[in-house]
């Protein structure tokens, strides 16, 4: 069938996207879903750093690639072997497929699939194979989903069905943002009760690390960022602290929020020196939890000897060390009660031929979530 796709052919294209325009809406070849394969109407797909990532070339990613890895739709067609999904149903697509049979899927860690971290790598779903042609020539697929797109087909390892009852454009938002900010919060870190937290980046994964910290009722949230109305925002949904990174005492003020430094700080604008600033508040005895993306070939000088003088942790975050089919709908269920507020976190909703001028809007820093409706 045809399909309309945002492809990015090359990467590293100036500033203003709106100009270079790097994304191409294309007319693509989809081909049906094959064994374990599902065919989805994409309804909604946030745009998320992760994919400015792979436009300005940090993360590395093989071209011709149609992008977007966070997404909700409907279930179209199923391919064989898919018995226990059927057309209507209502999806989030995750962007790590589990294969359900490697060591780290058999620990309950399936955020570190093996064959799913291959197959991302490569440009292609969970079985190896690429369903995106044009021209007749095959076209990358994004994290198993390349969600900027009317239509898309992906594993069944990649989609978690959800209540039809929830607006798409929330949905999506749960397949990256809350899975990755809330499960940093509540699975990676365990931030208990009566803990100080502080979040360094208030991107969409940063805003819900908030939502995540308040949710766990940690006694003192900073909230760190660059941007005051982005600061603004997290102390409407709860942080007891705010500090502009930009204020020459910014170290100083947050480790007084909280009280000689935080238990839990959260590096998620992934830079080193968010990284720095992060590892720098945490208390003695604390933990430092990074979920950026920064370039692979960036580098953290860490003091070495704190590690083991001041019994520091430093951890890393991916996916927030989720389980997808358990921790979606525990999610999707606070959401619902209001005690996880992730509409509040919506900066605004596009059509897919806006999406070059979107990606600006995010490389600027000045909104949280943006959706693109295709």
């Amino acid at each position: 069938m045809k399909a309309r796709a945002a492809v990015l052919h090359t990467v590293g294209a100036p500033q203003p996207y709106a100009q270079s325009r790097p994304l191409r809406i294309e007319e693509v070849e989809l081909a049906p879903p094959g064994p374990g394969e599902v065919l989805v109407r994409v309804r909604a797909a946030g745009l998320c750093h992760s994919d400015l990532s792979v436009i300005n070339g940090d993360r590395p990613r093989p071209v011709p690639m149609a992008l977007g890895h966070e997404a909700a739709g409907e279930v179209v067609e199923c391919g064989p072997l898919v018995a226990d999904l059927a057309p209507g149903d209502h999806v989030v697509m995750v962007f790590v497929p589990s294969c359900g049979h490697c060591v780290p899927c058999m620990e309950g860690r399936p955020a570190l699939c093996e064959p799913g971290a291959a197959a991302n790598t490569a440009g292609t779903l969970l079985g190896g194979a690429r369903r995106l042609s044009m021209r007749g020539a095959p076209v990358n697929h994004h994290m198993g989903v390349s969600a900027f797109a009317d239509h898309a087909v992906v594993s069944r390892r990649s989609l978690v069905k959800i209540d039809p009852a929830l607006a798409f454009d929330e949905a999506a938002l749960f397949g990256c943002a809350v899975l990755t900010g809330v499960g940093a919060v509540v699975n990676t870190a365990k931030v208990p009760p009566g803990a100080s937290a502080a979040v360094v980046g208030l991107g969409g994964v940063g805003m819900n690390a908030i939502l995540g910290a308040v949710l766990s009722g940690a006694r003192a949230v900073v909230a760190v960022d660059l941007f005051d109305d982005k600061l603004a925002l997290a102390r409407e949904l709860g942080a007891t602290h705010c500090v502009n990174a930009k204020a020459p005492d910014a170290i100083e003020q947050v480790r007084a929020a909280g009280g000689g430094g935080v238990d839990f700080a959260f590096e998620m604008a992934g830079s080193v020196q968010a990284m720095e600033l992060a590892y720098r508040v945490t208390r003695r005895g604390g933990t430092t939890v990074t979920a950026g993306l920064p370039h692979p070939e960036h580098r953290w000088p860490l003091q070495h000897v704190n590690l083991t003088a001041e019994e520091r942790t430093v951890k890393g975050s991916y996916v927030g060390s989720c389980v997808p089919v358990r921790d979606l709908p525990r999610y999707i269920a606070l959401y619902r009660e209001g005690r996880l507020p992730v509409d509040r976190l919506m900066s605004d909703r596009l059509a897919l031929e806006d999406i070059n001028a979107g990606f600006d809007r995010l490389a600027a820093g000045h909104v949280v979530r943006q959706v693109v409706i295709p």
